[in-house]
């Protein structure tokens, strides 16, 4: 018997099997009748007859629907609160998700917290449900992909109580192929339990300029090889709990100075190279069976003479992803509202050449209507045949199907509560990230501290803003894991550009501590937070600096006593840092990025594999 709702009144229980088979009005029945839809990894060609079979039933308005993936405001499909409402009127010209998939018909939705999709467990199953009703009711509904980007880290938009894992550079930073397969299989299952069944990640870039903006830590590494193993054990990790995963961004966003956010970079690696640095993760994601890669807003010209965004560019889609690396799955665009793609390009034109450039899935549009018209149009008017569209939303509907949701695509709060941050997840996640801390430097033996001679400590730095994945700030997390240890930590907050009076106020309060933990986050050589640190280290008190997110850090502290770097500034990291400057546990991360001097770029400070040992 499937699990009945439970929690609030007015949940969404779970309709029962011949529920779900009415509400999808046959095409559900069409598809399981003489044998189900298969898993991923296999698919009958009777199943597959069938899928085509439906999208030759298909309106071309229909058609065209399947192919975006759009934002939506608010907690509920059909009763949002009155500023989401608010929200869609402007942004897309609907009230609610169930407005938004009556008019457009799209495949897919993506959930931000910040669009208010992601309150609590137990309400995203709820709206994940209202939108697959919504949408099975219509006429021939076709169940929704929901997806989202959790890489987990510095991006997460699903927090607590969902287990949060370290992110890519941490578990670059450990290394362990089972982990990153154990945090895809563990993190796929609670997103599979809240109805999301698409993720964005894992990131596939190779990071190998410190200054890039937008990957750093999101990266696994600098090691072309040492990431592709990590990309493909995360990989099998999502699939083996049903929930696609996503390598991104095609062709490799790792090497640039520029954010896609804002601008059109460009990364003038030779073909070569690309082969060599970039190339080599999405490999093994294809060879792993990835379900969606993701494509960049990069210009790469030794890939596409014509300087197009990859996301426009045929032979980079079509000639190298599809061609030669094999790969037959859902390409997705990264979102259409970046900067990057819409700069030498109308968003009119952008979705229709991103389909002709190979696209299958076209992302969060800043304007639904211009982009779903356009692809309309462009059909009517012969740019693009109705045979393109049927070829990407096969694929679209083979994913889904891979995924269960013409058999089943609805959740309980009951499968929520058997499932979401259960504590089996989050000691799995606390043990992933004691395998990740890195200790960079030592002086002295400083750490571990003792509780006996530096009981009494001070906390204070940078205080960034919050991912998903923290309750609150750095500074106060971590003094509050170290007091739970048996110190006397005491939080100050300093702020990632501290004042001279308030790097004065911390001298002033480090005089009256054993010892000072420092928290710094992006430290440049004429940084004020280098000042602080610089200051504190004057007090002759023991000094030790946590990178709480680039490890590049310490390159502009040539005098600090003892520094750790976490990847990221969420409670799981945090605390096992905690843990690590307690002696509970013994630092084991390596570099999986070099550090170069902040004075010579040229010379390497600490290398890859750098890492000590108490």
């Amino acid at each position: 018997m499937p699990d009945s709702s439970t929690g609030s009144t007015g949940s969404t229980a779970r309709p029962s099997r011949r529920t779900v088979l009415a509400a999808t009005a046959g095409v559900t029945t069409a598809l399981t009748a003489g044998g189900t839809v298969h898993a991923a990894g296999g698919r009958s060609a009777h199943d597959d007859r069938r899928l085509r079979a439906l999208v030759s039933r298909m309106t071309l308005e229909e058609k065209v629907g399947q192919l975006f993936v759009m934002r939506v405001y608010g907690h509920s499909a059909t009763d949002p609160d009155q500023a989401d409402v608010d929200a869609n009127l402007e942004e897309i010209g609907v009230r609610t998700a169930a407005e938004l998939l009556a008019r457009y018909r799209v495949g897919g939705i993506i959930y931000f917290a910040w669009a208010h999709n992601t309150r609590d467990p137990h309400q995203i199953a709820d709206l994940s449900n209202g939108i697959q009703k919504a949408s099975l009711g219509l006429e021939r509904g076709l169940p929704v992909l929901i997806s989202t980007d959790q890489e987990h880290g510095i991006v997460a938009r699903v927090g607590e109580p969902a287990t949060l894992f370290p992110g890519a550079m941490a578990v670059g930073a450990g290394g362990s192929r089972s982990d990153a397969r154990t945090l895809g299989r563990i993190a796929g299952r609670e997103l599979r339990a809240l109805g999301i069944r698409q993720n964005y990640s894992p990131v596939a870039d190779v990071n190998v300029d410190p200054a890039n903006p937008v990957i750093g830590v999101r990266s696994f590494g600098s090691d072309p090889e040492a990431v592709a193993g990590l990309v493909a054990a995360e990989v099998e990790g999502y699939e083996s709990s049903r929930v696609a995963s996503t390598a991104k961004h095609f062709p490799g966003h790792g090497d640039t100075v520029t954010d896609s956010h804002a601008e059109l970079p460009y990364i003038h690696h030779t073909r070569e190279q690309w082969e060599e640095l970039d190339a080599p993760p999405f490999r093994a994601a294809v060879a792993a069976g990835i379900d969606s890669i993701m494509t960049a807003h990069i210009v790469v010209p030794a890939l596409d003479a014509s300087e197009d965004p990859a996301t426009l560019s045929r032979p980079i889609l079509t000639g190298i992803l599809r061609e030669e690396l094999g790969y037959d799955g859902v390409v997705v665009t990264d979102s259409l509202g970046m900067e990057g793609v819409r700069t030498k390009y109308g968003d009119d034109r952008v979705p229709v050449l991103a389909l002709k450039a190979g696209v299958d899935q076209l992302l969060n549009p800043p304007s639904l209507d211009v982009a779903w018209n356009a692809v309309l149009n462009a059909v009517r008017d012969g740019e693009l045949t109705e045979e393109r569209l049927d070829e990407s939303v096969l694929r679209v509907l083979r994913l889904k199907a891979r995924l269960g949701l013409f058999e089943d695509p609805y959740v309980s709060h009951a499968g929520v509560d058997r499932t979401v941050g259960t504590r089996a997840h989050l000691a799995a996640a606390d043990r992933i990230a004691e395998r990740t801390t890195t200790l960079l430097v030592n002086e002295g033996g400083l750490l571990p501290l003792s509780r006996r001679r530096q009981r009494k400590l001070l906390v204070v730095g940078a205080d960034p803003a919050s991912p998903s994945g923290t309750t609150g700030p750095p500074t106060t997390v971590l003094a509050d894991a170290l007091t739970e240890l048996g110190f006397t930590a005491t939080a100050l907050s300093t702020g990632t550009a501290p004042s001279a009076a308030v790097i004065a106020g911390a001298v002033e309060a480090a005089r009256d501590a054993d010892a000072v933990v420092v928290g710094t986050y992006n430290v440049t050589a004429a940084g004020s937070q280098k000042t602080l640190v610089e200051r504190l280290l004057a007090t002759g008190r023991p000094v030790v600096a946590v990178a709480v997110r680039n490890p590049y850090d310490v390159a502009h502290l040539p005098g600090v006593t003892a520094c750790l770097a976490t990847y990221s500034w969420t409670d799981v990291e945090l605390r096992a840092a905690a843990r690590v400057i307690a002696g509970k546990v013994n630092p084991r991360g390596t570099l999986p990025v070099p550090v170069q001097r902040a004075d010579d770029p040229a010379t390497v400070l600490y290398p890859v594999g750098h890492g000590l040992r108490y």
